[in-house]
């Protein structure tokens, strides 16, 4: 490869876990349409999965909400635990400037962040996560389509210095 060509997706996950000491397994799957395609495609429930959101504060910076799948943000709770009145999700192509990464691929590992710092690295975005994530193996984007990490859910938030707390609630029933 090139010296100036920029590294996959992939490669900027594997190279942030490692400087973490983070153990990761990516594993190639399916393209799945929906969330619930994917835990099924990979043998797992959707609890399991955890949802990389991008939020956007209204000066224009951003921060990683961890949610677990089978879950959505509640605002007010995530409003308050950072300690601002508005928050909001960036659209598609935002979150891919913003990340490097596509939606449905996006994780904090080797995340673009504020000049290219990681995020969770102390000059990167801050990274807040649910609480249910923790004691347990979970699933999340791995920086590319057809592909999914695993990781240790308790490593991961101690490797990112994740704030964790109750910040989702059910999803409507459907």
């Amino acid at each position: 490869m090139p010296s100036d060509a920029a590294p996959s997706g992939l490669d900027r996950v594997t190279t942030h876990a490692a400087e973490l000491g983070l153990a990761i397994e990516v594993v190639e799957r399916a393209a799945a349409g929906s969330l619930e395609e994917a835990a099924a495609i990979l043998g797992i429930s959707p609890a399991d999965i955890v949802k990389s959101l991008v939020v956007k504060h209204k000066d224009g910076s951003y921060l990683f909400a961890l949610v677990p799948g089978d879950r959505q943000i509640s605002w007010p709770k995530l409003r308050a635990l950072v300690g601002v009145n508005k928050l909001s999700l960036p659209d598609a192509d935002a979150a891919l400037a913003a990340t490097g990464y596509a939606r449905g691929t996006i994780t904090p590992l080797g995340a673009l962040g504020p000049g290219g710092a990681p995020a969770g690295s102390g000059e990167g975005w801050p990274v807040y996560a649910d609480e249910r994530i923790r004691a347990r193996r979970v699933s999340m984007g791995a920086g590319e389509h057809g592909r999914s990490l695993f990781v240790d859910g308790d490593e991961l938030l101690e490797s990112l210095g994740a704030v964790v707390a109750d910040l989702t609630e059910p999803l409507p029933e459907r």
